[in-house]
């Protein structure tokens, strides 16, 4: 080893490779190495290993189902035992004394109020409960059981529906959260949170808006209302914040000195109760206190599954939010603690859950991001603290409940924004994001912005279609480049970003990072022009449109066709040469029997006005190194690319190809008489190295030169067809130029 703890550089005779192959072309490859075909399995195979049942599977397919036979054998009692009892103790005393998720509330609480309005409940007499807005009598006790019941139905139904998304797999829809979608996503939800928090430290009373903008309205709201402010309430929320603050972080610079977490949450929540019990607060400075905490359990009660064919579509929306809220707020601590989501077994999870808390009067479950805050930021580390926080709230349901009713509302909300810090912090990724990828930071300020204005529901979907379109635009915009050779190697590189980089003589390599289909087909037709640097459909319609001309000049005399080219005649003034500019005419030629073999030069000045872009170029190859997949689209304009590049005397080849592109080739029809396999390589170099041993090895007869036999004193006037640019005619000029040149 080296001294500075790296190892020494391998002798130099070991750091260079020499290989010594045949050049290999796709024929020669498969003649040399035999493809193994692959065997899918029959049906009957398939059902027998789906069906196949062993001790081990057994157990794997219970510990799917039942994560717990997993890690609670694995579960570390001196380590994490008691930073697990003061996190379920911290969470299961804010999950008590707090509602559930806003975005999950609000969208049972539209279905409950469109299904149980307070018009069906209108009555008359001395048996009215209540009153509404507009001061009609209302049976708010049967009102509010009918509530109960829609809202404990749709719970159920939730629960349904995502036991069997999670059966069927749709849970692969977590594969396309992406981590910026998910940052930007719960952002805004702590931004929501806060917002929601900050009117109760506040102590002022807001509308309950939903839909869009509504965390804007409520804190527009809050703000007017800011002269309402209980000072008791805000000071108290004050402190708690600071001290929460101040703590967490003592927590978390010595936390290898202080062997157990110091459960400030805890603390001030036992501490702001025995204050506000001794003080009066509620009394004295009108301060808002939690005042009563529901005991007891409602008696189960069958849903109504009449209500189902109402509230199905909601349903169906509320599944499939309350779970992308879940995975989105999971992912980020999974990602922060390197653990896997299945995506599947959370959609069994929350189901079983709903169906279950269904049949006894709950609401629909999801995750709660402050919560969730307060579980990790508490030290909380396995799943025993959430059981703990649970058996907080079933205490305090069934007992304990009236000793937390003097706390102070604001101590809670505190307690709560104290918590989201480490969401915050994730604001300080989009710098980072922005240096590494500017694709990803839009993704991010363009979730949360959505998710602020839109909703959470709406937000989320938002930010999961534009993260979408930005794969579509990637891939129909790809990265693409004229390639050259480092000289001395195989290795090829974009001319562009290399200056020792040398295109081979004669050739154009280029290389196209993308699968190619029907959306992004003219990109590659497009990057062909710019590598090539010419049109090679214009290059033929201006050849049969200069040899139209020739003709013509070499019937009135004015032209002579010599085995060594088209010459003028001398004294002749060629002031009749048709320019560029006019029409093109077919007329009945008769011209000499006599058969004289030119050649023409395209690349050279013509004795024509017709302005024919050069041609510097014989061969084109296409890396398909990128290439995942083609569509029948991109199958059938490659075969017309060929045939366009082969009429101007262009050979295309194709390199680095995946095995599976030939498949899809061959299914396509591609290969015929014409285009066979013979000209796909497997590398780049391969191909220019065959290109290089052709050049060598064929005649003197430049390539760009076109043999072209006149059939003088012939009585049928040579026929010329207007190229077109349609695949079905390309035979047909094909055809033409082959009368032309025969």
């Amino acid at each position: 080893m080296a001294a500075g703890g790296r190892a020494s550089e391998p002798p130099a005779e070991l750091s260079h490779y020499v290989v010594a192959r045949p050049i290999y072309s796709e024929p020669g490859f498969q003649e040399e190495n035999e493809r193994r075909p692959p065997l899918p399995p029959t049906l009957r195979e398939r059902a027998q290993a789906a069906c196949r049942c062993s001790r081990k599977r057994a157990f794997q397919i219970a510990k799917s189902f039942l994560p717990i036979l997993e890690w609670l054998p694995n579960y570390r009692v001196k380590e994490w035992l008691i930073s697990d009892i003061i996190s379920g103790l911290s969470t299961g005393l804010v999950a008590t004394l707090q509602g559930p998720f806003p975005v999950v509330s609000l969208m049972v609480g539209s279905v409950v109020l469109s299904m149980a309005p307070d018009e069906n409940f209108l009555i008359e007499g001395s048996n009215a409960t209540g009153t509404n807005v507009t001061g009609a009598l209302i049976d708010t006790e049967s009102r509010d059981a009918q509530r109960v019941l829609i809202a404990s139905t749709l719970t159920f139904l939730v629960g349904i529906l995502q036991v069997i998304f999670g059966v069927l797999q749709i849970g692969f829809i977590v594969r396309y959260l992406a981590d910026p979608l998910v940052g930007g996503f719960t952002t805004a939800a702590a931004f929501q949170v806060l917002v929601s928090q900050l009117k109760i430290v506040l102590n002022v009373s807001t509308k309950n808006y939903n839909g869009v903008l509504s965390i804007i309205y409520t804190l527009v709201e809050t703000f007017e209302k800011i002269g309402t402010t209980n000072i008791a309430d805000l000071i108290a929320g004050l402190l708690t914040i600071f001290v929460c603050m101040v703590v967490k972080e003592i927590n978390d610079r010595f936390k290898h000195k202080i062997p157990i977490p110091i459960p400030i949450e805890v603390i001030v929540t036992i501490v702001a109760t025995g204050i506000s019990y001794a003080a009066d607060l509620e009394k004295k400075y009108n301060a808002g206190i939690v005042k009563s905490i529901p005991r007891g359990f409602l008696p189960p009660e069958p849903p109504n599954v009449s209500l189902f064919s109402q509230m199905i579509a909601a349903s169906f929306s509320i599944a499939i939010v309350a779970y992308a809220i879940a995975v989105s707020v999971g992912k980020v601590y999974a990602t922060k603690y390197d653990y896997a989501i299945d995506g599947n077994q959370e959609f069994i999870a929350f189901g079983f859950s709903n169906i279950f808390s269904g049949a006894f009067s709950c609401f629909v479950a999801t995750t709660a991001l402050s919560r969730t805050a307060v579980q990790e930021s508490t030290g909380g580390k396995t799943q025993v603290a959430g059981i703990i926080s649970a058996g907080i709230v079933l205490i305090s349901i069934v007992a304990l409940g009236k000793l937390l009713e003097p706390l102070q509302k604001s101590v809670l909300a505190a307690v709560v924004i104290a918590n989201l810090k480490g969401m915050f912090m994730q604001v300080f990724d989009v710098p980072r994001l922005w240096r590494q990828n500017k694709v990803d930071a839009m993704i991010w300020v363009f979730t949360c912005i959505a998710s602020i204005i839109l909703g959470l529901d709406l937000g989320l979907l938002a930010g999961l279609l534009f993260g979408l379109l930005t794969v579509v635009l990637r891939v129909q915009f790809p990265s693409w480049g004229g390639f050259g050779n480092i000289p001395g190697t195989d290795i090829y590189k974009k001319v562009k970003d290399y200056k020792n980089v040398i295109e081979p003589e004669g050739v154009k390599i280029l290389k196209f990072s993308s699968p190619i289909f029907y959306a992004n087909i003219d990109g590659l037709k497009s990057s062909l022009k710019s590598t090539v640097g010419f049109d090679a459909v214009k290059v033929y319609n201006k050849r049969l449109k200069a040899l139209r001309k020739i003709q013509k000049l070499i019937k009135k005399g004015k032209l002579k066709a010599t085995k060594n080219g088209i010459i003028s005649e001398p004294g002749i003034n060629n002031e009749a040469f048709e320019t560029d500019e006019e029409p093109e005419d077919n007329p009945d030629l008769q011209v000499p029997t006599k058969e004289v073999e030119i050649q023409v030069d395209w690349n050279s000045e013509l004795p024509v006005k017709v302005n024919i872009p050069k041609v510097p170029i014989h061969s084109l190859i296409l890396d398909f190194g990128a290439v995942t997949f083609l569509d029948i689209v991109a199958v059938r304009s490659i075969k017309t690319i060929i045939k366009e590049f082969e009429r101007i005397d262009v050979r295309v080849y194709f390199a680095s190809y995946q095995d599976n592109l030939i498949s899809q080739l061959e299914r396509g029809a591609f290969f015929d008489d014409t285009v066979r396999k013979d000209i796909f390589f497997l590398t780049v170099h391969d191909a220019v190295l065959y290109i290089r041993n052709q050049m060598t090895y064929s005649d003197n007869q430049d390539p760009i030169f076109e043999k072209i036999s006149l059939m003088q004193e012939s009585k049928e006037p040579i026929e010329f067809t207007e190229a077109s640019q349609p695949d079905d005619e390309l035979d047909v000029q094909e055809e033409a130029m082959r009368r032309l040149a025969s």
